[in-house]
């Protein structure tokens, strides 16, 4: 029996969302991008390769090896993978490519510790091209978000008898755990797709939910709150005004009016009152994005598209986000104008200018927020956040 190693080959720039998690974390639809992939193979990662900065809080989360290969022959299956299709059936020393990068390979044990070194493929590989995709960039999971949440949905093992506490529309299936709590006035539109109500969840009254979306474990949605298609609210948030087209990871608040478009959140995000993003500019023409300070602006090829916005990032009431923002993790943003378009990670913005966010008074904050939730931060995250404020200084 073959290993299954699931490999952050580091070619993927998904800017301030892998900086605290590497790409098979990220939920690119209703799950993240691991549970698809374990859910189509039908089987479960024996271990993870990842870039070395995101050992430690890969580590925190998962009871298999990191970065240490195992002594059994592996099948490696890049962690950009959207987890939709078949694999081809690949026998030891075989890959399957996708231009240059590799989307599968089977390797013995003795090829193994070279590949999780260097990422490289040994010459004797045989390698043959072949269909599928492969997220680069995080205008890529929005190009994708649609079709992968339709795989998600038709995935799902909730039941639809409960869905009758909602006014519901349309014809498509609503599937709803038992434990959710639903005040009077929810409407759940499923008239272009499913939706998806996890355990645990609170719909307030007045809330309309437009499939297909899903809504995660334990999350709020606020009155009068409207979330429209091809939306993920993942575990543990607390969602209000107008949210449409996009992905909060988890764990983040959005409580208040505003709107949030065509954007991925990271988790443990506040978006005060009235906060918006902009998702398509006045000229109706293609968004182009810089992912980091200092990195080359790229062009989307999409007309939508707001914001990608890191962990523990926070927004002031009011806050305005331009059309392609990026913001890197756990940056604060109270600009009484435009906040700037790009934002590294562990800054403090505001409209005097820039400067770093002092580590220990940011930490101080986070464990406050946390504990809210009663949860803390894990030592790893504590270490990454730190390299991260060093390399921001």
């Amino acid at each position: 029996m073959s290993d299954l190693l699931i490999v952050d080959d580091g070619r993927g720039e998904f800017g301030p969302l892998t900086e605290m998690r590497p790409a098979s974390a990220l939920r690119t639809g209703g799950v993240t991008n691991l549970e698809r992939i374990e859910r189509t193979l039908g089987r479960f990662a024996s271990g993870f390769l990842v870039p070395p900065q995101l050992a430690g809080p890969l580590h925190a989360r998962v009871s298999v090896p990191v970065n240490t290969p195992g002594e059994n022959p592996a099948l490696c299956v890049n962690a950009r993978w959207w987890g939709i299709g078949e694999l081809p059936d690949l026998q030891i020393g075989q890959a399957a490519m996708i231009d240059d990068e590799v989307l599968a390979v089977m390797l013995d044990p003795a090829d193994l510790p070279t590949f999780a070194a260097s990422g490289a493929l040994p010459d004797h590989i045989d390698c043959a091209q072949t269909e599928g995709t492969l997220y680069r960039r995080p205008w890529d999971i929005l190009n994708h978000l649609s079709a992968a949440l339709s795989v998600d949905l038709d995935a799902t093992s909730l039941p639809t008898k409960f869905a009758k506490r909602a006014d519901v529309v349309g014809e498509h299936v609503v599937h709803m755990a038992e434990s959710v709590v639903v005040f009077p006035g929810v409407v759940l539109d499923a008239t272009e797709g499913r939706i998806v109500v996890e355990a645990e969840a609170i719909l307030r009254p007045g809330a309309v939910l437009c499939g297909p979306c899903w809504v995660g474990r334990g999350s709020t949605v606020a009155e009068s709150a409207v979330i429209r298609a091809n939306t993920v609210i993942g575990p543990g948030c607390k969602v209000g005004g107008e949210i449409g087209a996009s992905i909060l990871q988890g764990w983040s608040n959005k409580s208040h009016d505003g709107y949030v478009g065509d954007s991925i959140l990271g988790e443990w995000v506040n978006l005060g009152a009235g906060t918006t993003t902009s998702n398509l500019l006045n000229t109706y023409g293609e968004t182009s994005v810089r992912l980091q300070p200092g990195s080359a602006r790229e062009r989307t090829g999409r007309n939508f598209c707001g914001s990608f916005i890191g962990d523990h990032v926070k927004t002031a009431i009011g806050t305005l986000l331009m059309t392609g923002t990026s913001l890197g993790t756990g940056s604060m943003i109270a600009c009484s104008s435009y906040a700037p378009t790009t934002v590294g990670p562990l800054r403090w913005v505001t409209d005097a200018g820039e400067k770093p966010y002092r580590i220990e008074r940011f930490l101080d904050m986070t464990a406050g927020m946390m504990a809210r939730r009663n949860r803390e931060l894990d030592p790893a995250d504590e270490a990454r956040l730190r390299e991260l404020a060093a390399s921001a200084s």
